[in-house]
């Protein structure tokens, strides 16, 4: 697993075998960034369910400002802080938590956040609820949902979806906040 673009391109992420994580492989995550390339620039971003930090550290390279980086698995966070030490990144934050916990103890506002949460849950709907509820996304900022099944991505009319494809067993969507 490797950063595909940008400042960091080339570099060698970790956690590619970290257990109970699916990190979003290459090919997935050029196709991705290449449709969100325009929200980037600049953009405070959102890994919430990170893993590896595969996504945040992608949107780091592609020129986000800044980006948290939240899982509530001790080893995903060893492995994150690992890789942007690696990497010699310092515009990031990680943090070991829960997602509804960290969701409610966030005071600012994000551009992009990324949920990947694992496929046997509705964590995408609950976040999503959770998003609005504490007005994290910025107007017309953007969630980038991953999941296995189209059916767990629901959301509000706060949002309209942007994007939908399907790659291999998993689903894409990106959903944009309405002003």
């Amino acid at each position: 697993m490797k950063v595909i673009s940008g400042k960091y391109k080339g570099r060698v992420l970790k956690g590619f075998d970290l257990t109970g994580t699916r990190p979003t492989m290459d090919r997935v995550k050029e196709s991705l960034f290449g449709t969100i390339q325009n929200y980037i620039p600049n953009s405070v971003v959102l890994d919430l369910f990170a893993g590896s930090g595969n996504l945040g550290i992608e949107a780091l390279s592609e020129g986000a400002s800044y980006a948290y980086l939240v899982d509530s698995n001790y080893k995903a966070i060893s492995v994150i802080k690992e890789n942007i030490t690696n990497i010699g990144i310092t515009d990031i934050e990680v943090i070991n938590s829960d997602y509804k916990q960290a969701l409610k103890d966030f005071t600012l506002k994000f551009d992009i956040i990324f949920l990947d949460p694992p496929y046997n849950t509705n964590y995408i709907e609950e976040s999503i609820k959770l998003i609005t509820k504490y007005d994290l996304l910025n107007s017309e900022g953007i969630i980038v949902c991953e999941s296995d099944s189209l059916d767990k991505i629901c959301y509000s009319e706060v949002f309209k979806k942007v994007k939908e494809k399907k790659y291999g067993d998993k689903y894409i969507v990106i959903l944009q906040k309405i002003c």
